[in-house]
């Protein structure tokens, strides 16, 4: 337990030493410009959409070379810099007091700076700017999300704050910290994490035993996936070496929850390497699940049409499994969601489904 906690607080300082002197840099920047009597202005990555880049060889977005300025000699950035700057000497309060602030506190925490935000939108562009710039995550500044993480469950001994086991912690297992880089990964007994976009597939799993079934943690997403839970499943694939399997509904809004999962999202690509597991697994459902299990479905809605058409253009999809896919979903017109299993007994999923999916992945391996 010792050296876990050793572990634990050896990593918690060096992250904030580097956020500290990254914070620092940022303020040391501004005041070079003046001491040189020159108009204080601040380089950062572009995020738009003409500077976000597939990258095929690491398999995920990511931000080209171009970079801007903001310039307090320019009218229009003058209130952006000054917000970026009262966010930093905020983050920076937050690190050195290891105290932490969601986005929506320091949203209203604005309205006393006399350079408050219009909405919470601008305010999360405005930390995501400040990530972009340093270098760092928004969980390493101190900035946590709402909503709450995913839950795990599983044979998994970790340590946060105090050493827990992810089956022994009642039947909604360990929930996913958001700063879960700060989580020691101790002993596992398992040999693959199985992720499902319904907390209801996730207690239906938990209820048959697949942890012990199948050997494996099983990770209930909540739709689509927090970044902590993205976090999380890069983690323990990387450090634990447990291959990572998605099984979300049979739909193009299932397919983008997974894709984002393995290959990142546009908006965050200057965090994907972080994030994106690209080594993931897709296993369903599929529109071939849905003629081959003959499951109950649902006609595609025009959106859902439109949706699928944008997807088979996304450089993420370009691999025959996801185009031979996407087309057949078109063809039959139909889609289908993880619980429509049930239309053969609640225990078919994990007697028949998952036994069958792994098997073809073990046999494509």
């Amino acid at each position: 337990m010792d050296e876990l906690q050793q572990k634990n607080q050896d990593h918690k300082e060096k992250t904030k030493e580097i956020t500290l002197n990254q914070l620092k840099g940022l303020g040391q920047e501004i005041i070079e410009d003046i001491e040189k009597n020159k108009v204080p202005s601040i380089k950062i990555p572009s995020r738009g959409t003409g500077n976000i880049v597939y990258d095929e060889a690491k398999r995920y977005y990511v931000l080209g070379d171009r970079f801007g300025r903001r310039s307090l000699g320019n009218v229009k950035q003058i209130r952006k810099l000054g917000q970026m700057v009262y966010v930093g000497n905020f983050c920076k309060d937050l690190v050195a007091r290891e105290k932490t602030a969601t986005i929506r506190e320091m949203y209203y925490v604005s309205e006393g700076w006399g350079i408050s935000f219009k909405t919470q939108q601008e305010s999360n562009i405005i930390g995501e700017d400040l990530e972009v710039k340093l270098g760092v995550t928004r969980e390493d500044l101190g900035l946590m999300p709402e909503e709450d993480g995913a839950s795990v469950y599983g044979d998994l001994t970790l340590f946060d704050e105090v050493e827990i086991n992810a089956s022994k912690v009642g039947k909604s297992g360990y929930t996913i910290s958001p700063t879960i880089d700060q989580v020691v990964f101790d002993k596992c007994k398992v040999d693959k994490v199985l992720a499902v976009e319904t907390m209801g597939m996730f207690h239906r799993l938990v209820q048959e035993n697949a942890h012990k079934r199948f050997n494996c943690l099983i990770v209930g997403l909540k739709g689509q996936a927090a970044r902590a839970t993205r976090r999380f499943l890069k983690r323990v694939n990387q450090e634990l070496d447990l291959p990572v399997y998605i099984c979300n509904d049979g739909d193009p809004w299932g397919f983008h929850i997974a894709q984002v999962i393995i290959s990142g999202s546009a908006k965050l690509a200057h965090v994907n390497e972080q994030l994106a597991t690209p080594d993931a697994k897709f296993i369903g459902v599929t529109a071939s699940d849905i003629i081959n299990y003959d499951l109950p479905t649902d006609k595609l809605k025009d959106v859902d049409v439109m949706r699928l058409k944008e997807l088979s253009k996304d450089p993420r999809y370009k691999t025959d499994f996801w185009q031979t896919e996407i087309k057949k979903m078109l063809k039959i017109g139909k889609k289908a969601e993880q619980q429509s299993f049930s239309k053969y007994g609640l225990e078919y999923v994990v007697d028949t489904y998952f036994p069958a999916k792994f098997e073809e992945m073990e046999n494509q391996a």
